[in-house]
């Protein structure tokens, strides 16, 4: 009894409550049962490492509590109460202590408690050892009645966790701690376990008995898998009625070192610039241990096992043991020396113990990247090249480099630039992206005979500067010698165009100008030859020697080929080189104007009224001079004819215009022509009589001619009225050739043809005959017809009507031609011809309806015997030798009849 007074007062506190004044017992109170909790660590805190669990009293159990640490960067409070570490650091001094807050959700009632926190002295390899005795766990005792008052009882007991060490070999099941009850002596109880491991998966880790009250361990765990289980110990009566309030047990599972460290990469990669000094960050290798990291089992330390190549020094790189940051310790990283390095590095737990940790390695891969450390360096020191004159966008020379950094990189990539003998820009220096060569191209032209040769200095750097304490020169210079060759170039004119004054009306064969072109070509001895290339109104010619221009025809400044008083005129000159070249030149004569026009009338028909009033004809002068040989006119009547001033008066308007206005009351309507004297301010002046066609009618009030000769005076015109013609007798053409065409279609319809062309033979064509039968007139056939002559009605007497269409009509008979006995070969052409005429002349001969009756060949019939053709004799003495005369086309007949005994 005493032993477990002592095991209560080792593992719980009870709070006793304060008595109300009413003089009620408080049976619960809300807020923290502890003031201080406490909890022993090991060295660092990583995140997510729980660290303790704070039990809140919730008496009515309806509160809904919210949680919160005095310290939210370094530690968190989950809904149930668990403290956990929100990130890794090292525990010291200022993470030793902090404060824990509850606060009500709806209420915002707050409490608080604190939390201290130590660090525990180095653990042993096996921290927990198995008790020699099981400890007894016993519930609080439960509120008694005595003299009618109720008695406080002690709040629930903070038990401390039970740490089992993780793989135990058993044996099993291994007992842990025995739970009781102070009512076990007056009453039978039965004790049970709930939660994860118990009666909830992974179930059946944890087992009690119901009736000792001893918890027990069924198999090995394992800390990687769970690393904490939390049960509750209930305690009922046999009736299954509650006789205490449950409690909670947390079991820990110590961690045991099973497990070593894995690299996150099995090859790791990192980059680092060549030439870094000691002491450069390259990368990080990062290993994890499913041990407890805050136990040596967890902690990691790393370290190089080696490095290939081992150039230029074997130990190039360090590695921190505890963070893994992978830096320089030596110099000399040179690309172009070593461009990588493998590097094999181990992790090891137990802080690195080489005898107790275990070990794993991973392989590190280091590039050593490019800087500009090498500056780009010609191939030689001079550079050579050529350039026909006159020719850009062409490449003269070609610059090779070289350079050792990496290719195609701003390190590597060449920058070239013209640095002196060229002070107009001639030339540019272009990159080649893939060889990285200088291409020296010319920019501008370039005259032979004003620069023979070039040399260029020209100089070459990269994209980028080199890096600092490089002690080459930036830039590698070099000369480029460029030779321009001669070449054919064409002669041109000068000036161009060339500008020419010139009085119109020149006589032909006036020498106008000299215009010559000059050859660029000084250094090649040729000659030159000029041809006219464009003279619209062939006025022109030159001299094919001396490039002389003289007329050939009288210029006329009036012409249409004259625009704006300028004519144009375009020559060739072509030289004698190889291969031969040629220029153009414009020759511009500008015309003057001479007083060569004289003034006409305008316009050259008018019309006006009877009377003088109220109408009279404006007109005015047309004169193709300009001034001062046009304008101002003077216009006058001539006085011949007398009728002329008699019936018409004219009067000056202006310089340029005049009024023709009827001289007596009344002129009879008609057509007049009245001639007007009009001379311009030539010097001399010009005159002209040009005749004026004035149209005289009866006009109404407004002074509109209303006569029918207004009509015809403004109708149509003779080119109106000729193509009027012309349609009409196009129309005629039409009519009289669709006439043609329609007599021609019902004679062909009508023909029949018969005969075959003598030149066809008869036996390859296919002959289609007219059908025997007709339409349905045709369908009633008179078989009179088939009976003997004699039983016939003699056509003379048949009543008219009643004849049938297919009968032959009743007309005289023809005369046919009667072909002789023994004929001469050359009268059958003849007598078919003959016949042809005769069928076509003769109404009768069929066919005169769609059926063809034949005649009747029967007894009495008027046709004659054939019987003859069956007979032997009736053609033996008949002579057939003239059929060898008829051609090949009886020669079968001849050989038949015309042969010899056969």
């Amino acid at each position: 009894m005493c032993r477990g007074l002592r095991l209560l007062h080792t593992f719980y506190l009870v709070f006793q409550a304060p008595i109300q004044a009413t003089g009620e017992i408080t049976l619960c109170k809300t807020g923290f049962p502890e003031d201080v909790y406490s909890a022993v660590l090991s060295r660092g805190v990583h995140e997510g490492q729980p660290l303790l669990n704070v039990n809140f009293s919730n008496c009515n159990g309806k509160r809904k509590v919210q949680y919160e640490s005095s310290e939210p960067g370094d530690f968190k409070v989950d809904e149930d109460g668990v403290v956990y570490a929100a990130r890794n650091f090292p525990l010291a001094t200022e993470h030793a202590k902090f404060l824990i807050y509850a606060q009500d959700k709806e209420t915002q009632e707050k409490w608080q408690m604190a939390v201290k926190l130590s660090l525990n002295p180095t653990i042993m390899d096996n921290p927990v050892k198995e008790p020699q005795e099981i400890e007894e766990i016993v519930f609080p005792r439960q509120l008694s009645n005595h003299n009618g008052y109720l008695q406080r009882q002690k709040r629930d007991w903070v038990i401390p966790p039970i740490n089992l060490p993780e793989n135990s070999r058993g044996p099993f099941p291994q007992e842990l701690v025995r739970i009781r009850s102070d009512r076990d002596k007056n009453l039978s109880l039965r004790y049970s376990v709930t939660g994860p491991g118990a009666d909830q998966p992974p179930t059946g880790i944890f087992i009690i008995n119901p009736i000792s009250g001893q918890l027990s361990v069924t198999k090995p765990l394992d800390r990687e898998q769970i690393a904490r289980f939390h049960l509750r110990a209930h305690a009922v009566d046999i009736n299954g009625n509650q006789v205490e309030n449950p409690i909670d047990i947390v079991i820990n599972v110590i961690d045991m070192n099973d497990n070593r460290p894995e690299f996150l990469h099995q090859v790791w990669n990192g980059t680092v610039p060549e030439g870094s000094k000691p002491g450069t960050y390259v990368m990080t290798v990062t290993a994890i241990d499913a041990d407890d990291p805050n136990t040596l089992n967890g902690m990691l330390r790393y370290r190089i096992l080696s490095q290939a190549p081992s150039s230029s020094s074997p130990n190039m790189f360090t590695i921190n043991n505890e963070t893994g940051d992978i830096i320089t310790v030596a110099a000399g990283l040179d690309r172009e020396k070593v461009q990588q390095y493998t590097l094999i590095i181990q992790a090891t737990d137990m802080e690195g113990n080489p005898t107790y940790g275990l070990s794993n390695t991973a392989t590190a891969v280091i590039t050593i990247t490019d800087v500009n450390d090498n500056p780009p360096e010609f191939t030689a020191m001079t550079f050579y090249g050529e350039v026909p004159e006159n020719r850009v966008d062409i490449i003269v020379a070609n610059l090779t480099v070289t350079d050792k950094d990496q290719p195609h990189t701003p390190a590597w990539n060449a920058v070239y630039r013209i640095t002196g003998g060229d002070p107009t820009g001639r030339f540019i220096i272009q990159t080649d992206p893939n060889s990285n060569d200088g291409l020296v191209t010319v920019a501008k032209p370039i005259d032979f005979e004003t620069n023979r040769m070039f040399v260029l200095t020209v100089a070459a750097e990269n994209q980028v500067p080199l890096a600092k304490g490089i002690q080459h020169p930036p830039q590698s210079t070099a000369t480029v010698s460029v030779t321009v060759i001669d070449v054919n170039e064409n002669p041109y004119f000068t000036p161009n165009p060339k500008l020419v004054r010139h009085e119109e009306g020149l006589r032909a064969g006036t020498m106008l100008t000299t215009f010559t072109a000059q050859d660029p070509d000084r250094y090649m001895q040729q000659n030159i030859r000029y041809t006219k290339l464009y003279d619209p109104a062939n006025w022109l010619k030159i001299d094919p020697v001396n490039g002389q221009i003289t007329t050939i025809a009288v210029l006329d400044r009036e012409s249409p080929n004259v625009k704006n008083n300028m004519y144009n005129a375009t020559f060739l000159a072509s030289d004698n080189g190889i291969p031969p070249m040629s220029g153009t030149g414009t020759l511009q004569i500008y015309l003057l104007d001479i007083n060569d026009n004289a003034p006409q009338v305008l316009p050259q028909e008018a019309e006006t009224c009877e009377t003088p009033d109220p109408n009279s004809i404006n007109i005015t002068a047309l004169d193709y001079d300009i001034d001062p040989n046009a304008g101002p006119f003077a216009f006058d009547l001539p006085l011949s004819p007398p009728s002329i001033k008699r019936n018409w008066t004219i009067t000056r308007l202006n310089g340029d215009f005049a009024q023709l206005n009827l001289k007596i009351k009344f002129l009879e309507a008609g057509i007049y022509e009245v001639p007007i004297i009009i001379t311009d301010s030539g010097n001399p002046p010009k005159s002209n009589t040009s005749v004026l066609r004035v149209k005289v009618c009866q006009c109404d009030s407004n002074g509109d001619c209303t006569d029918v000769d207004r009509i015809v005076g403004a109708g149509l015109g003779t080119g109106a009225i000729i193509a009027i013609l012309l349609c009409i007798i196009i129309l005629l053409i039409l009519v009289l050739m669709f006439v043609v065409w329609m007599k021609r279609r019902d004679k062909e319809r009508q023909a029949k043809q018969l005969l075959i062309d003598p030149e066809d033979d008869v036996r390859d064509n296919i002959l289609k005959y007219d059908e025997e039968g007709g339409g349905e007139e045709d369908q009633d056939y008179d078989l009179s017809q088939l009976q003997q002559p004699d039983t016939v009605e003699p056509d003379a007497i048949k009543p008219v009507g009643i004849r049938r269409l297919d009968e032959r009509p009743i007309h005289a008979e023809p005369q046919y031609p009667v072909r002789s006995a023994a004929p001469h070969p050359g009268d059958i052409g003849d007598f078919i011809n003959e016949g042809l005429k005769a069928a076509d002349n003769d109404p009768t001969a069929p066919p005169y309806d769609s059926l063809l009756v034949f005649d009747y060949e029967g007894s009495g019939s008027t046709a004659g015997s054939l019987s003859s053709l069956n007979s032997s004799s009736s053609g033996g003495e008949q002579d057939y030798d003239y059929l060898n005369d008829w051609g090949p086309r009886f020669k079968k007949l001849a050989d038949m009849y015309g042969g010899g005994d056969d």
